[in-house]
């Protein structure tokens, strides 16, 4: 059996550990219930691959996108190690073949998405293989207080009670000192260890720049800054805009959403991974198990919901410890218009009942009608008819479902998608020919725009025929035809969407409604918007400061090279001889931790009090005693 360093050596080709790293292992190989909380870029995987090969044995690794899967899968193998993932899409015979591989093949990490552990048929197969270790990657998840919350992750403690003996390890970038409270809770770790990196980057310079012209400064700081970048934008039609924008001025980029097949996803990542596009823009479908360390540059256009998402995706740039920056672009409106659009993404009660009430006109139905029927519901025409925002009705929808009121089919969650496989002028000659199509050509130009050239978009037939005002069905012929003559690519719902009741109808002012959960949770994500909001609109403290006292790490000294710190640089540069009097007059009166000598400096002079501090460690005039306190030479 090899040691740590001899399995982190031989697969990975490493001498030594990083920081922390190396106890993370050593207390998961004791049988420890561990919770690493590493930076992004830090090295998390490694906490839990390197003991899960001295272990032998499989490793179950949870984990909550088929990107990250595939990524950390794909790099195993290179290194020899046998890995395999299962996730929606595969084919169920391929899903068969690699289950039996982990049982009967020398697999050593099996990966799975939360969903996945309550399958009948993993759960069968699972207890055939000799698992030795549970590994639950972007645990943050498991929180109702984390920025990506999946309730299918609150079953990975009952999923481990079926392996007696075998202990769970639990890996994040982003967790606030509440999630972690929650993390170990949730998974019912028993004897917990936690081990926690300081999330600073040193190399990493936050910027916030107040702009009219959002493209335009972008194209100056790509202008001025080389290397490689990622622009996130909020939606897909500003991905195509923004590249667009950026190629007619000479700039190399390519535009990336969740819209995309999967191919041209893939493509458009390896070419940008291999530097033959410099600028990648997209939304926050990209980055995630991306590992790419010399991104120079993350420029954010939109203001991410919360700041452990904004952390995590600006995390991105400098892995290689090289100098980058992470920038927001930022207009006077952009903070209120987050936190409206997140208000309007977790409702009130109030509204979740009035919804439960428009369903109950919407199909006509009497109080005390039994539950279990189903009927057809298009959301297009149901939000149509009682004028509700389409975006707020359907996450109230989403909470009735999650209460157990009504039941979506899945119909509902892949509805028909269109897009045009002519460019512009090819279609014109098109319609130009065959006017009996072209009424059907011009309404969905007009109702859903130029994304179609871009992605395949969400339609509604039924939004077609209303604005065409004719049946749903000719809307359907129509567009097979333009499918089959390779005009639009027309993927239609398999089946109509329903929506069933599955309890007897009742007055929506009774719903057993949790509201204590739903009030929790709207303020929680109300609250993480609020923060980001005010972390771009502060003016008076180090950037890295504030997102660091945000995960707990209040005592953290001032970056030196954020917007903040490099205006302060420039206004207000002190003697050097008169700071370093400073620090020697301080620990003249006792030693002091540095973060101890930090708090008393104001931050506008932390930068160049670091700077001074190091060159008396370098003359050693001052040190560092066995505890770790600055202290002065004698003599």
């Amino acid at each position: 059996m090899y040691s740590p360093k001899e399995i982190l050596k031989k697969y990975w080709g490493y001498d030594a550990f990083r920081p922390l790293q190396e106890d993370i292992v050593n207390a998961t190989l004791k049988g420890e219930d561990v919770l690493a909380l590493l930076p992004t870029g830090g090295g998390k995987s490694i906490c839990f691959q390197v003991p899960a090969l001295c272990k032998g044995g499989v490793c179950i690794v949870v984990s909550p996108l088929i990107a990250l899967m595939k990524d950390q899968v794909e790099q195993l193998q290179k290194r020899g190690i046998k890995a395999v993932a299962l996730y929606s899409g595969m084919h169920p015979k391929q899903i068969d073949i690699a289950l039996d591989n982990a049982i009967y093949g020398n697999i050593s990490f099996v990966y799975v998405s939360p969903e996945r552990l309550q399958t009948e048929l993993f759960i069968e197969r699972v207890q055939k293989m000799n698992v030795s270790l549970i590994a639950v990657d972007e645990a943050h998840c498991i929180s109702q207080w984390g920025y990506d919350f999946r309730p299918p992750y609150l079953e990975i403690a009952a999923f481990r009670e079926q392996f007696e003996g075998v202990n769970m390890i639990a890996v994040t970038a982003t967790a606030t000192p509440e999630v972690q409270v929650d993390i170990i809770d949730k998974l019912k770790f028993n004897t917990p260890s936690k081990f926690q990196k300081s999330f600073a980057r040193e190399n990493l310079a936050y910027v916030v720049r107040h702009v009219e012209h959002k493209k335009s400064k972008l194209l100056e700081i790509l202008t001025k800054t080389k290397g490689s970048a990622v622009v996130y934008a909020r939606n897909r039609k500003h991905t195509k805009e923004i590249a667009q924008f950026l190629i007619e001025h000479q700039i190399s980029a390519d535009y990336y959403h969740a819209g995309l097949s999967s191919d041209n996803r893939t493509q458009k990542q390896a070419r940008w991974i291999k530097n033959e596009v410099r600028v990648i823009v997209a939304t926050n479908a990209f980055g995630m198990g991306i590992d790419k360390p010399d991104v120079r540059l993350v420029v954010h256009m939109d203001l991410p919901d919360s700041i452990e998402a904004y952390f995590q995706e600006a995390g991105r740039a400098g892995r290689d410890l090289r100098k980058a920056y992470a920038v927001i672009l930022l207009q006077p409106s952009d903070p209120e218009t987050l936190i409206e659009k997140s208000k309007k993404s977790y409702p009130e009660v109030t509204y979740i009942r009035h919804i439960y009430q428009c369903l109950i006109n919407y199909f006509q139905l009497a109080f005390g009608s039994s539950g279990g029927r189903s009927y057809d519901f298009e959301i297009f025409a149901f939000t149509s008819r009682f004028n509700l925002d389409m975006v707020e009705a359907f996450r109230a929808l989403k909470l009735l479902e999650e209460t157990g009121y009504i039941m979506l089919s899945d119909a509902y969650y892949h509805p028909s998608v269109l897009h045009c496989s002519m460019n512009q002028s090819e279609l014109y000659k098109f319609q130009v020919a065959n006017a009996n199509l072209d009424p059907y050509i011009k309404a969905v130009l007009r109702l859903y725009g130029g994304a179609l050239y871009s992605h395949f978009v969400t339609i509604s037939e039924k939004k077609i025929a209303n604005y065409l005002e004719i049946e749903e069905n000719d809307v359907a012929i129509a567009l097979n035809k333009l499918n089959i003559q390779g005009v639009m690519a027309y993927k239609p719902q398999a089946t109509k969407p329903q929506l069933s009741f599955t309890l007897p109808i009742q007055k929506a002012s009774t719903l057993g409604l949790d509201q204590k959960r739903i009030e929790e949770r709207r303020d929680v994500i109300i609250t993480k918007a609020k923060a980001m909001a005010e972390y771009v609109s502060s003016t008076n403290r180090c950037r890295s400061r504030l997102l660091l006292a945000y995960f707990g790490e209040e005592d953290s000294p001032a970056c030196g090279v954020c917007d903040y710190c490099d205006e302060l640089r420039r206004n207000s540069q002190l003697d050097e001889n008169v700071v370093a009097d400073a620090i020697i007059k301080l620990l003249h009166q006792r030693p002091m931790l540095p973060s101890q000598l930090f708090l008393i400096i104001p931050d506008k002079n932390h930068w160049q009090y670091e700077q001074v501090l190091k060159n008396l460690l370098d003359e050693e005039k001052v040190y560092l005693d066995g505890h770790g306190k600055l202290a002065l030479k004698a003599g």
